[in-house]
Formats: C-alpha cells, structure tokens, sequence
C-alpha cells in the first residue's frame, strides 16, 4: 500500500480526536443553559445545573461503593427523574445500565440480574416486592438503592435498601466523570424478549447512542428546547435515545410515572409539549378519553409511533385532534428506531385511504445509519424493489448493537454475511421505502411490547385438556395486535375459553394473554404442521366482527402501565 501524505505524520491526539458520546450533550447543556427546565415531574422543575450536578453526584458515589469500568449497574424504574439521572451517571463512572423492563416476571428478571452480573441494582420502591422475588431465583446479591418518587403513593418498603436521596448526597457534585476509553465501550445493556430461548443482552456502545440521540433530533426535526412527554418507557431500547436527545437540543423531559388518558391530556395542555412517543395503544389511549379530558391544543404536536401500524381512522382521529403521526422502526439491536417513514408534502393531497396506505409502510434509513435493505437471507442478494418480493429486513451503520453480551454464537448468527439480520420479513417499493409483512420467529407486537406465540403455546400445551394449540396475531384498534388462541381440546373435555383464560392469566405477564380464545379443530397440512397463514386470515376476520361469537372471549383493556 502506498503511503498518503495525508496520513503521514497526521496521527490523531487529544487535540483533534475525543470518544464519541451521548454524556457530552448534558455538559453542554448545563454550561451555556444552566437555568433552562431540564426536567419537570409533578410538582417538581429541575434546571439542567441541576440535572448535571446530580448526575456527576450519583457517578461519584456509584464509584465511592466500588463500582468499576464495565460493572453492570441495573435501574428498575417508572420514569421518572431518577432514571433520567441513571442514563448519565451510570455511564458517568465507567459502568454499564441495564434498564429492567418493570412489566417482567421475577424469573426474567433474575435471569438478566444473574446474566448481566449486576453489582448494583436501583429501584423504585413500587417495585421492590418484584425485585426481592427475582433475588430469591438470581445468584448474584446486588447493592440496593431505593428510590422514593415523590408521585408515588403506595404502601412504604419493607425491604433494607439505601436511600436514593441519601446516596447521592455522599457523591461529590464535582466529580470529574470519565470519558469512554473508547467510543466502542459499552453504554448500556437492553434484553430482548427472549421469545425463542432465554433473552439475548444487547449491547450498546456510546459511538451508536450519540449518533442515534443526534439521529433523533435530526430526523424529526426537533427543535431547540423542544418539550418531550415521556409516554415511552424509558426502558425500552434507553427510551429510544431520546434521554441523551433532549440534552443535545437542550429541550425539556416532562416526566409521567403512569401512562394514563387525563395525565397526558393535561400534560399536553400545561407543559406545552411538543413531542411525544409510544405505541399505537397510547394513541387509542389518548383518543378514546371522555370528552371534558381532553384539551384543545394550542400548537400541533410531533406523535411518533413504532410497532403496528396505526388504523386508518386512528390516524384520522390523531390528525383531528392536533397530532401529526410518523411511523418509526427499529429494534433492541438498532438503539431504537433507525427506519422512518420520511413524509413527501405531496402525499398530504392524496384521498386518506392512500395516505393510510402510505404511512403504513416503515419508511427509509435514518441519518446515522449507513445501510437498510431488503435481501434474500439465503443468497443475501437484494429482492426486486416491487413493494411484493418478500426478504429480510437488514441493517448496516454505526446505529447497530456491539453483539449480544456472553453469547458469541447468537452475535456471529445475527450479523453473517456483514449484515445484521433483523429476522423481520419485508418487501421494498420502486422508492426505497420498505413495508413489513410478516415476523419470523411469529412474534406479536402488542401495545409496544414483544410477545412470542411459541411461549403462549407452551403454556397452553401445558393444560391437560388441551390437544393443539396455535396463537397468531389478531389486529386490535387499541392495542396494534393480540394474541388470539386457537385451541383444539382433547376428546371428551369440557373446559370453556374462560378456564384457558384463567389458566393462561396464572401463568403469563398479563399483557401476554390472548385477547380471544377460539375452541375449534386446527388446520393442519398432511405432514402435521399447523397453516398459522389460515389461523391469520381468521383472526383478522374475528376482529371484525360486531358481536362474540360461542368460543370466543374477548380480553380486558386497562390503562398502559
């Protein structure tokens, strides 16, 4: 290779080359906005010099306890505050966060505490009794550190654990925090469902979540100071990166323990926000509310939205009442979203069913990253760009995960032949854009969360009456999908669709109990295998209907935890 005088003696030093990463955004901020609302919950407004001071106060005393570079420090939190402060002083000290999906069973969460090695775990006191029940599966004993939220009224802790409050003020808020050795350390750990075996840790590193917080930014066109309601669990993907996008912008997090109808109506009204995220349920959510909670908006705000695509007339709906809904995609393994359905102005002439039609579809690549594209898994070779030839949905950029923590075979499987395979099944049209249409593995994307039809399956298999079982997805206006359980009993049982119910409520995380229960013969080919394609055609007509019909019953909607 021929040596190029613009690398000869051009070496890179501190003066011209500093890792990548997010923590930087926060600096920033305190120093030229030190005043300006960093974060607002209730009652409470925090200024960014406060935001900064805290979360240098937390690294030094997560240090102080003798946590080191590459320690796994979990949180098990609401949104709140404390989480916020978790994104930076975590990582602040050298460590890595593990965000704990606060709507798993105890023995999901003792298999990440175990699997994760975490030394320290933060927890909301509402979630104690959840934790404590994990650490008597888990082998690993972390510190505890409870943290009382102020907009928590439940019953006290009962549990021995150190105060947040008090923890914090034994870190020096002059900590001098440390840099990344190299903007390929990791930030954070994220598990993903586990719907085909025990749950994969995702691993992040600061390089992919300051381009993906910056992506954010650039991608939706959020402005300076912007106003972001958190409708989104923080632990999700870290919120999507948005907990590093709003420091970068220097825009306000309003903070929402509970997903709830009047508490994001008011927020809308009195924090002027700007920018909200969540599942197509928290847009049911929002809508559907009685008539004197809702306020009438004074600006139009940004709605962003992942997982199935919203109906036609949710969208209406959502446009009518001051929102303007993009479709993001993404997964755990892409930081969040890094596929945008970018909108031509063009569009907004066409009839409405073409524009739900449009807006359907996932989108194109966003900013920060390099490569998306629909290709055959076997031949990795791209599929004709004609919105009908189905491949795989591939990502390539700087915005993909490091690999999946302690297990290599999963990591090597998920990026052969240079791409990461999402395990998403899509089609590409002439313009680029891709539309999913079916998941491999037949995961159900309900309400936002990942639910696996093989785990469902399982438990209904385990039901002594049960002979066959199949659980595909079934549209649903609030939740995006549903499972719906097609049950064939043995001969000679008399167990009714509310018994599976019961049976599948003792057993499974409520939001991962089917939504209907059909009791009726499974169609199967010669060799045995179960035409799940049948199962959806019928699934999607059964939620059509207007009235139950005898075999069917149909799920409980509550409010999004």
């Amino acid at each position: 290779m021929v040596a190029s005088p613009y690398n000869t003696g051009l070496d890179r030093n501190p003066a011209n080359f500093q890792p990548l990463t997010p923590l930087t955004f926060l600096e920033r901020a305190a120093s030229v906005f030190p005043d300006h609302t960093a974060i607002v919950h209730g009652a409470l407004r925090r200024s960014y010099a406060d935001f900064y001071l805290r979360s240098r106060q937390l690294a030094s005393a997560l240090t102080r306890s003798g946590i080191m570079r590459g320690d796994t420090v979990s949180a098990l939190l609401a949104n709140t505050p404390a989480m916020l402060e978790c994104h930076y002083g975590v990582p602040m000290c050298g460590a890595v966060l593990h965000s704990i999906n606060t709507r798993l069973d105890a023995a999901v969460i003792a298999f990440q505490l175990d699997h994760a090695m975490s030394k320290v775990v933060i927890v909301d006191r509402a979630f104690m009794p959840l934790l404590q029940e994990a650490l008597t599966l888990a082998t690993v004993r972390p510190v505890l550190i409870r943290y009382d939220d102020p907009e928590y009224s439940g019953p006290a802790a009962t549990v021995a654990a150190t105060d947040y409050e008090m923890f914090l003020s034994d870190g020096d808020p002059d900590f001098v925090w440390l840099m990344p050795e190299d903007e390929w350390d990791a930030i954070a750990v994220n598990y993903t469902s586990g719907t085909t075996g025990d749950p994969k840790g995702v691993v992040s590193h600061h390089r992919g979540a300051y381009l993906l917080a910056q992506g954010n930014a650039l991608t939706t066109s959020m402005p300076k100071h912007a106003v972001y309601l958190w409708t989104l669990p923080m632990f999700h993907c870290n919120g999507w990166c948005f907990p590093w996008t709003l420091s970068a912008i220097v825009g306000t997090h309003v903070c929402l323990r509970n997903v709830r109808a009047e508490a994001i109506w008011n927020a809308l009204a009195d924090e002027s926000v700007t920018h909200l995220c969540g599942a197509p349920v928290v847009m049911s959510l929002m809508i559907s509310a009685p008539v004197p909670v809702k306020h009438q908006l004074a600006r139009k705000v940004q709605f962003f939205t992942a997982a199935a695509p919203p109906p036609e007339k949710l969208l209406a709906d959502m446009t009518s009442a001051g929102f303007e809904v993009t479709h993001l995609y993404g997964l755990t393994e892409t930081y969040g979203p890094a596929v945008v359905n970018d909108w031509h102005a063009a569009w907004s002439d066409l009839p409405a069913g073409e524009q739900a039609a449009l807006k359907s579809r996932q989108g194109v690549r966003y900013l920060p990253l390099e490569q998306l594209d629909v290709l055959d898994p076997e031949t990795m070779t791209p599929v004709p760009r004609d919105g009908q030839t189905m491949g795989e949905v591939m990502f390539r950029g700087n915005v993909v995960m490091k690999g999946y923590l302690r297990n290599p075979q999963a990591t090597q499987d998920a990026f052969a032949g240079g791409w990461f395979h999402s395990g998403d099944l899509g089609v590409i049209y002439p313009d680029g854009y891709i539309q999913l249409k079916d998941r491999s593995k037949d995961i159900i994307i309900s309400g936002g969360e990942n639910i696996s039809s093989i785990e469902v399956e399982e438990i209904l298999y385990r039901h002594r009456d049960v002979q066959v079982a199949a659980v595909v997805a079934m549209p649903h206006d609030r939740w995006g999908e549903t499972p719906c359980a097609f049950v064939e009993l043995s001969a000679g049982t008399t167990t009714d669709a509310d018994a599976l119910r019961d049976w599948c409520r003792t057993h499974l995380a409520g939001y991962k109990v089917p939504g209907r229960f059909v009791l009726m013969p499974i169609p199967r080919t010669s060799t045995g295998k179960v035409q799940k394609f049948m199962l959806r055609e019928q699934a999607r007509i059964l939620a059509q209907a207007p009235v139950e019909i005898e075999g069917i019953a149909a799920g409980q909607d509550g409010c999004v935890q």
